[in-house]
């Protein structure tokens, strides 16, 4: 769609205004997650899946004391828990590690007037989806971002455990300056470490402003993510952020395939998966255990989304938003064009990552949404999208899960906390109905999440979020542009 296209297009260019300064301490709703708070939970019955060695065995028990898997799938009696609460699931119930986004927008532009970061209702949303841990890759109002994180981990606020990454490094932080020395830098990097972020995103930066970011950043023990380009007009090819060290890089490989005196995108649609620069630029990511973020279904929502395979609604996400929001996006809506370009970018992005794949990168690959909303769709959901979209590109259905899940706790820095289901690690999971190894759209029919040993009822979550996010008129939009 023209509207959107032009979002990605211009992501080189320099921007203007100031970070949103939303409420701090914004109303939350109330939730009734369905289930008591106790300190110990037992799960009995139903299956379980190992995201490691991609098989599903029948599952027993497993015990949960406040926030930690004790022991998983093992024989208890339980007739011996004399406290807590047990839950019992049925032959159709399939458990698995919670998910893992590393691209998770919480931002969203309703009015057509600039991206504002949603952490009201988005991350009811989340949570709701089995999405239990979201990298914020890319803030529009880092201090709001860090108040919602700390508002969960104080256990004030209901969601997913957010990772903040903080202010863009690079254009597309509203403040930048392009003058920006070394030092200034690290001083950023420093201050946003002090306040609890869990990594960088770079976008739009130039090789001279990304390198010492990594450098900063890893002295801090965070890693770095990148929305890289082909080298044109200042920005930082792949080929060379990974020499500088870089962890994650996001939506396409890059490397020498593309042409420093072009944009990235027109450049990588028609690449060839054969090629000697293209195998070079794959061995680089296997051979610096550098991991990618695909984001394979970020490019459908900028070319409209209807009509695609896996596009469809399982639940009416646009009465999340305000009657208000649904009009004006109707109304955008039907004044929007496709995007050639982008719809091109989905097919490329689809068999380059397979190809990443068959090469050996299974291992690398994360799951990251990379969806803001605009009224249309919301990012809670579009993890099952992009598990969905990945199965469509050939990979397997017991792969995707893995990189679903372990693959982006250990990409963050927390494989031995996350990712999968072990005694002694964080109590996050999803029940879902149906076998994903069987139907892989079998992970959209959540039944229960489980998020630091605490039950939640994925209805009861998004109950209080419908027709609630957004501006309710034309006299309201004050919060909601930048």
């Amino acid at each position: 769609m023209r509207f959107f296209i032009a979002l990605c297009v211009i992501l080189l260019l320099p921007v203007t205004g100031a970070y949103a300064q939303a409420p701090i301490e914004p109303e939350l709703p109330e939730v009734d997650t369905g289930y008591p708070d106790d300190a110990r939970v037992l799960l009995i019955g139903g299956n379980i899946i190992d995201v490691v060695d991609g098989t599903v065995q029948p599952h027993e028990t497993t015990l949960v004391a406040n926030g930690r898997l004790l022991h998983v799938n093992r024989e208890f009696a339980h007739e011996d828990m004399d406290d807590g609460h047990i839950v019992e699931l049925g032959d159709e119930h399939y458990i698995m590690p919670g998910i893992v986004d590393l691209h998770a927008h919480y931002n969203m532009d309703l009015l057509g007037e600039g991206r504002i970061d949603e952490a009201v209702y988005n991350p009811l949303v989340y949570l709701a989806n089995g999405v239990t841990t979201t990298f914020t890759g890319g803030e529009y109002d880092p201090e709001a971002m860090e108040a919602a994180r700390n508002r969960i981990n104080r256990g004030k606020q209901i969601g997913p455990r957010i990772l903040t990454s903080g202010p863009y490094i690079g254009r597309s932080n509203p403040d930048w300056d392009a003058s920006y020395t070394t030092e200034d830098i690290y001083a950023l990097v420093d201050e946003w470490a002090e306040r609890g972020i869990a990594g960088l995103k770079a976008k739009g930066a130039s090789p001279e402003h990304l390198e010492p970011a990594i450098r900063r950043a890893h002295q801090h023990g965070l890693t770095v993510t990148g929305h890289l380009d082909s080298g044109w007009r200042g920005s930082t090819n792949s080929r060379d952020a990974i020499r500088m060290g870089i962890d994650r890089v996001e939506h396409i490989l890059g490397g020498h395939v593309l042409d420093p005196d072009q944009a990235a995108y027109p450049v990588w649609n028609e690449v060839d998966t054969t090629s000697a620069d293209f195998r070079a630029i794959v061995q680089k990511f296997l051979d610096h255990r550098v991991h990618f973020s695909a984001t394979m279904t970020a490019p459908v929502y900028f070319a409209g989304a209807d009509g695609f395979e896996g596009f469809d609604y399982w639940e009416d996400e646009q009465a999340f938003f305000t009657p208000y929001v649904q009009e004006v996006w109707q109304e955008r809506k039907a004044e929007a064009t496709g995007s050639g370009l982008m719809e091109s970018l989905y097919a490329a992005m689809q068999r380059t990552t397979k190809a990443f794949y068959d090469a050996g990168g299974g291992d690398l690959i994360v799951l990251g949404t990379d969806k803001p909303a605009w009224g249309d769709y919301l990012p809670g959901f579009a993890a099952h999208r992009e598990i969905h979209a990945m199965v469509m590109a050939g990979i397997p259905e017991a792969s995707v899960l893995r990189v679903a899940t372990k693959n982006g706790a250990e990409a963050i820095g927390l494989g031995d906390r996350l990712g999968t289901l072990e005694a002694g690690k964080f109590a996050d999971l999803f029940v879902m109905e149906g076998n994903p190894l069987e139907d892989i759209t079998n992970t959209r029919n959540v039944k229960l999440i489980m998020k630091d040993g605490r039950l939640y009822n994925p209805e009861r979550l998004l109950e209080p979020a419908r027709g609630q996010i957004g501006p309710t008129g034309p006299d309201d939009h004050e919060g909601w542009t930048r």
